[in-house]
């Protein structure tokens, strides 16, 4: 984690003050450091060698780009191009007036970091478009970052107050309700006159607050004030501009704006302030003095000058700045500061070494993590608060400055030690776990405490590689004022130097850990050391993967297996049930046939009557008719798909057509595929009973195809003509053999890959579970590598699988309930030394298996360690 951009001396070179009056116009009032210089290249005459851009930055409460220059900004800009020193003296001395060659006087607090104050009191004097907003201007290599504070639109710097409404009576005249009034008439009088009483005292209350109003507002108007911009001179690194303008915005600048405008609003406070300086500035420059003689003077006759210096200087050191306006009202305090980390994740670079040396690092988070709370800012209740003062200081500072919370704040201060949790204190005191939380994070935000894991002995201290050793002499000393009896600090850093081990052991004896322990808090405190950590992953050796992969292998086998069975059943089910469909249709048709045929005997008899017939030709026409209806109904198809047709009886042998291509597929169709000879069946089926014909109606051999007699019959049903073209009913067949064909190629294929699968799965060795995996040599495991589960409480799939499969590797049962619990810590981030603080303090697990101490935690993860891959670092 790179470490934030802070103020330092290097990139902020002053604070500076500009108001703006209606009559007068924009003023600089004043600047600190007194003397703001920053080295800068001589710049040439012409405007075009002098870089200037504006720009409104993107943070809280900042709004969009600026205008463009119009031409008096252009000519601002060309005038700050210019050379200020122009024929003036080279050994000017910058703390006194001069002259130049020319004579005129020169003024040097009128130029600030090279440039002319009036020059920039205009330029530093934005629209009321950047009102409350970021406003950044750049010339050269300095940048001048602001807010600028604008009266209100009518005027006065305090908002008005909506005046309140005339409360309105009801319906009776007297604010009462005439249905719910029950007492007599002389109560309801004596009512009536205590209310009228109540409000006659109301309304000459608010005429007097109006009244009141009425005076502030016309004092108020008094004041021709209307912007006053706290400005911060930068000169950053390019890189660095826009996180230090925005940090110095949202941390400092909202802030001190909003103290100044309250004082202004109370008392007028910023411009008398500032007229006192003006006055001041241009009475000792008629009577050239010292810049330095009246920058004292300023400092002590001025609270709001005072104030801006001490901005300066506390947030060029990233301390706190407590700011003290003395107004006509009273004091009005304040503090300001930039927040910076206590501690770092990770070694700086070298350029930011120095600036961070001697933090407190440590990977250790301390703020609850974003899925388990909606406030990511939420303290761990398992972390304590180490102090960064003593005990007695913070208490009296709380004292100086009571309030209601004051006597919760030092009981908490007096509970807090570095080896209990925020949740051992809220257990042991009258404070809820939220006030401890609240308390703990407003001591962190204010630098009087940091965050830490609890101390203890179990755990491993070293030597932090941040450490500052310049400070080691001062530090020596300070060690021995709190601990005479203590060994050297340079002796006692030698020893948590050398091989790590427990801290306890440093300790002589039992009754010496308490002390040890507050040795182990002073160092903590001061940055000297750092807690040792263990991480773990959770490994997966060779011998679980081929497990795992076995497992799944076999159950989509066997998936397969019971799809492959499921399937087969249900096309035996389907065939069957087509198979008794058909069955039933052929009954069906052949007793309509029946039914049929008995209505039209009778017919054909009295027609072979009317033509006078004699016997031998009916009987020889009824076994005719016989023939031909056993043909319709049970024809046999013959090899060339033909048939013939004899009558018995007579001489004549007519022989019919030859089926086209529709019949021959058909037949083919009926001989190959059982489905669709079945699907054909109907048709045959379904073809009604013809009556017979004379024999000197057939005139062709054609006449006696069955499709002289199928004058009933549905046209798809219909055989096709010799000489006509295929009709529809051979394409859709066609296609239907070619979706049959392709369809159980795809089915063998299927088949074969199935049996190929089986059969290479019957040859892989049967997985043997072993004591110890790491070691498992076998040849089957040769073309595997150990896999690291990077982060086992969010294990989802094979992982999750990989977890399940060692656990039941844990032949102890206690162990085998504790791995899921465990598995959570180990992604790499939990050290395992904080194990037992999240395991929560009713232990885990049912009531036969709780863990309450860090040594039977311990103990557990020891077993476990077979399928661990630890490292260990700060």
């Amino acid at each position: 984690m790179a470490s934030p951009v802070l103020p330092n001396p290097a990139n902020l070179l002053g604070v500076a003050l500009v108001v703006n009056r209606s009559r007068d116009g924009p003023r600089f009032v004043f600047h600190y450091p007194a003397q703001i210089q920053y080295g800068a290249k001589p710049r040439a005459a012409t405007a075009s060698s002098t870089g200037t851009g504006i720009r409104t930055g993107t943070g809280t409460g900042t709004g969009t780009g600026g205008d463009e220059l119009d031409d008096d900004d252009e000519a601002l800009l060309n005038q700050l191009g210019q050379p200020f020193l122009e024929g003036a003296a080279v050994s000017w001395d910058r703390d006194e007036h001069g002259e130049t060659e020319s004579g005129s006087h020169m003024v040097p607090w009128e130029h600030v970091a090279g440039y002319p104050t009036r020059d920039l009191e205009s330029l530093l004097t934005p629209s009321r478009a950047f009102h409350k907003r970021l406003f950044q201007v750049s010339l050269d290599q300095l940048c001048f970052v602001s807010s600028p504070v604008y009266v209100c639109e009518n005027g006065i710097w305090r908002k008005p107050r909506p005046k309140r409404p005339p409360e309105n009576g009801n319906a009776n005249g007297n604010g009462t309700d005439p249905g719910t009034s029950t007492a007599g008439p002389d109560e309801a009088n004596g009512e009536e006159k205590e209310k009228e009483t109540e409000k006659g005292k109301g309304k000459e209350k608010e005429k007097e607050q109006e009244k009141e109003r009425e005076k502030d507002d016309k004092d108020e108007k008094k004041s021709g004030m209307t912007m006053f911009n706290l400005v911060f001179i930068l000169k950053p690194k390019k890189h660095e501009a826009k996180e230090l303008a925005d940090t110095l915005y949202v941390h400092i600048i909202r802030k001190v704006n909003k103290l100044f405008k309250y004082s202004q609003q109370k008392t007028d406070f910023v411009w008398k302030e500032s007229k006192r300086i003006l006055t001041l500035k241009d009475k000792n420059r008629e009577e050239k003095t010292r810049m330095s003689v009246l920058w004292r003077e300023i400092l002590d006759v001025s609270s709001l000058a005072a104030c801006v210096q001490d901005i300066y200087e506390a947030v060029s050191q990233n301390k706190i700045a407590a700011l003290q306006l003395e107004t006509s009202e009273g004091t009005i305090a304040h503090s300001v500061q930039i927040p910076i980390p206590f501690h770092l994740t990770d070694l700086p670079p070298e350029e930011d070494a120095a600036s961070t040396r001697g933090l407190w690092i440590t990977t250790a988070n301390y703020f609850v993590e974003e899925d388990s709370l909606h406030d990511p800012s939420f303290l761990d209740k398992n972390f304590g608060l180490l102090l960064m003062s003593d005990e007695k200081k913070i208490i009296a500072e709380l004292q100086a400055d009571a309030d209601d919370a004051t006597a919760a704040m030092i009981e908490f201060v007096r509970l807090s030690k570095p080896t209990m949790s925020f949740y051992q204190i809220s257990q042991g005191s009258g404070l809820s776990p939220a006030q401890v939380r609240k308390y703990a994070q407003h001591f962190i935000f204010w630098r009087r405490g940091m965050a830490i894991p609890p101390l203890h002995a179990r755990d491993v201290y070293i030597v932090s590689p941040n450490a500052d050793f310049d400070l080691l002499p001062r530090a020596s000393q300070a060690w021995a004022r709190a601990f005479p009896l203590a060994p050297h600090l340079a002796d006692f850093l030698a020893e948590l130097s050398m091989a790590p081990r427990i801290y306890k052991w440093f300790s002589p004896s039992k009754n010496h850990r308490p002390t040890y322990l507050q040795m182990l808090a002073w160092l903590m405190r001061g940055g000297w050391v750092t807690q040792l950590c263990t991480f773990a992953y959770v490994v997966v050796w060779p011998e679980i993967l081929y497990e795992v992969e076995y497992e799944i292998e076999a159950e989509e086998l066997r998936t397969l297996q019971e799809e492959a069975s499921k399937r087969e059943k249900q096309k035996q089910a389907e065939r069957e049930q087509q198979q008794q469909q058909q069955q039933q249709d052929a009954n069906h048709d052949f007793e309509k046939g029946r039914e049929k045929e008995k209505d039209e005997k009778p017919s054909r008899y009295q027609q072979f009557q009317q033509q006078g017939e004699h016997a031998q030709q009916r009987a020889w026409e009824h076994d005719s008719d016989h023939r031909d209806r056993r043909y319709i109904h049970h024809r046999p198809t013959s090899p060339a798909g033909s048939s013939s047709i004899t009558r018995p009886g007579n001489s004549l042998s007519t022989s019919t057509t030859t089926l086209g291509p529709s019949s021959t597929s058909s037949a083919g169709a009926a001989v190959e595929s059982p489905g669709l000879a079945a699907a054909s069946s109907p048709l045959l089926a379904q073809t009604p009973t013809p009556s017979p014909l004379p024999l000197a109606a057939a005139s062709s051999p054609s006449d006696l195809h069955p499709r002289a007699y199928r004058q009933d019959t549905p046209s798809h049903s219909e055989p096709p003509s010799a000489s006509g073209s295929p009709p529809t009913i051979a394409q859709t067949q066609g296609e239907r053999f070619a979706l049959a064909a392709r369809l159980s190629r795809i089915a063998d294929k299927e088949a074969q890959a199935a049996y190929e699968r089986s059969a290479a799965f019957a040859r892989k060795p049967a997985p043997v579970a072993t004591s110890s995996p790491s070691l498992n040599k076998a040849a089957h495991l040769a073309h595997l590598s150990p896999y690291v589960i990077v982060d086992a409480r969010r294990a989802t799939g094979k992982d999750s699988l990989y977890l399940s499969a060692i656990g039941r590797r844990f032949a102890d049962p206690k162990v085998r309930a504790a791995w899921p619990v465990f598995w959570k810590y180990f992604n790499g981030r939990a050290a395992l030394e904080r194990v037992v603080l999240g395991l929560g303090p009713d232990g885990i697990g049912s009531d036969k298996m709780k863990i309450k101490k860090r040594k039977e935690a311990w103990a557990l993860m020891a077993t476990m360690s077979e399928h661990l891959l630890c490292v260990r670092h700060f």
